[in-house]
């Protein structure tokens, strides 16, 4: 029988999941396999992580505000904070960036309270971004609103919520509802976010105290005219606050953190293969040149094709390396072989049309000879260009072909070139070459 307190296990389960999250950005920060230049561009990218693990190693959690200008978002954090810490302003969209400050109100300290620009003031693209952002940075979202939801503000808590972290919507200026009103709008808020809230996370609040002139009878029977306060009221909000704060304990932070470092992860993936795939292309394109005017300029039939070859292996293990699986020159050499093989089914004419080439040579002379000599090192170029792109793409794909196989990889590299606009671009550019090196 197991004796332990449900909070003690729920404290170990919380550390358990806040090491799985730490360890997960720690091996983002730390990837050896990932290339300098790749790092480089991605600078924000690990910014933000290192953030992230600053946040989590000190036990950090961050309660972030959303919503339209004008419903009050940093007066609420102010009632929340007990003080104004955060600009308030009658002015619409006087929040213009994040602003956050420690709530010390909590026992256990760590706790923060971030504002951020209302929604309506963002075009819909920049708009969908920010309450992504939000969502994914924050352990917990505030949703302010101050009536029934808008279309905009229904589809931005749709986006936040979507992040699967714990969201209050709360109806701030509830002082402007009579008790029948508020239940009537609770209630057409219930049926608008069913399977999106939980009904205890509708919280109504009074973010600022406001007066109101109010006429009443005196003991004469006279009317009179006179002022009501209506005070400040975020106690229920508090108290929603502070059961999920206590419930979750450092699970809240920790399973938030791993949602984070998961997400992250995965976009930064992305991104990275988009950086090698950038820096891809950048380095088949030197290949290119470099077989191109390689073979124009080889004077020897038939040799041209065993140093295109060389070439094309070459770019191969430069590849493999820039894309963290590097590749002895024999195993470049087998997936040469493999990719050339599909060419030579899928397109023989061209091979046919190169190895003329290489003929022709000894038997022209003057312009004819360089305009030979370009057109074989065009093939040439051409053909380390397919060769590149798929073999990049079977890098990209970890060393796999996927359930196609090869064949299919290679005819759909053909398919997306145009041959003949990339032989006639490629000569072009080697005839000028030669050209400039003959006259030098």
């Amino acid at each position: 029988m197991n004796n332990e307190e449900p909070s003690t296990k729920k404290n170990a389960q919380g550390d358990s999941h806040l090491n799985l999250a730490t360890a997960s950005l720690r091996r983002l920060l730390e990837d050896k396999n990932l290339p300098e230049d790749v790092r480089n561009t991605l600078k924000d990218d690990y910014t933000q992580v290192q953030s992230m693990l600053d946040k989590l190693e000190h036990g950090h959690i961050h309660i972030a505000v959303f919503g339209r200008v004008s419903v009050g978002k940093s007066s609420l954090l102010n009632a929340l904070l007990g003080k104004d810490a955060f600009s308030v302003s009658v002015l619409h969209g006087e929040t213009k960036t994040t602003d956050f400050h420690a709530w010390d109100e909590y026992a256990d300290g760590g706790l923060y309270l971030i504002d951020t620009p209302g929604i309506n003031e963002i075009a819909g693209e920049d708009r969908e971004r920010m309450a992504h952002e939000v969502a994914t940075r924050a352990d917990l979202v505030l949703f302010v609103i101050d009536g029934d939801l808008t279309d905009v503000e229904f589809r931005a808590l749709k986006t936040v919520t979507a992040s699967h972290r714990p969201t209050i919507l709360v109806v701030n200026k509830a002082d402007r509802y009579t008790d029948k009103e508020k239940q009537q709008l609770r209630t057409v808020l219930e049926e608008r976010t069913q399977g999106i809230l939980e009904p205890e996370n509708i919280i109504f609040t009074t973010a600022q105290a406001s007066r109101q002139t109010v006429i009443y009878v005196d003991a004469e029977g006279n009317e009179q005219e006179g002022l009501r306060v209506r005070p400040v009221d975020v106690q229920a909000l508090k108290t929603r606050l502070w059961a999920i704060i206590e419930h979750e304990g450092k699970t809240l932070a920790a399973l938030n953190a791993s949602l984070f470092a998961s997400n992250l992860s995965e976009e930064v993936g992305k991104r990275i293969l988009a950086v090698k795939h950038e820096l891809g292309l950048k380095t088949i394109q030197m290949y290119c040149i470099a077989q191109g005017v390689a073979v124009a300029l080889n004077p020897i039939p038939v040799a041209d094709l065993v140093a295109a070859a060389a070439i094309d292996a070459g770019m191969i293990v430069h590849l493999s390396k820039l894309y963290g699986l590097p590749m002895s020159k024999s195993e470049a050499g087998d997936l040469l072989k493999t990719i050339s093989g599909q060419m030579i089914v899928l397109i023989g004419t061209t091979w046919a049309v190169h190895l003329i080439s290489t003929v022709l040579k000894l038997g022209t002379g003057g312009i004819s000879t360089l305009l030979t000599a370009a057109t074989q090192g065009a093939v040439a170029w051409y053909s380390t260009l397919v060769v590149g792109r798929v073999a990049e793409s079977w890098l990209a794909n970890g060393k796999s072909w996927g359930e196609a196989g090869p064949k299919f990889t290679v005819e759909q590299i053909l398919d997306s070139l145009d041959r003949d606009s990339v032989i006639a671009e490629a000569r072009e550019e080697i005839t000028a070459y030669i050209r400039k090196t003959v006259k030098n």
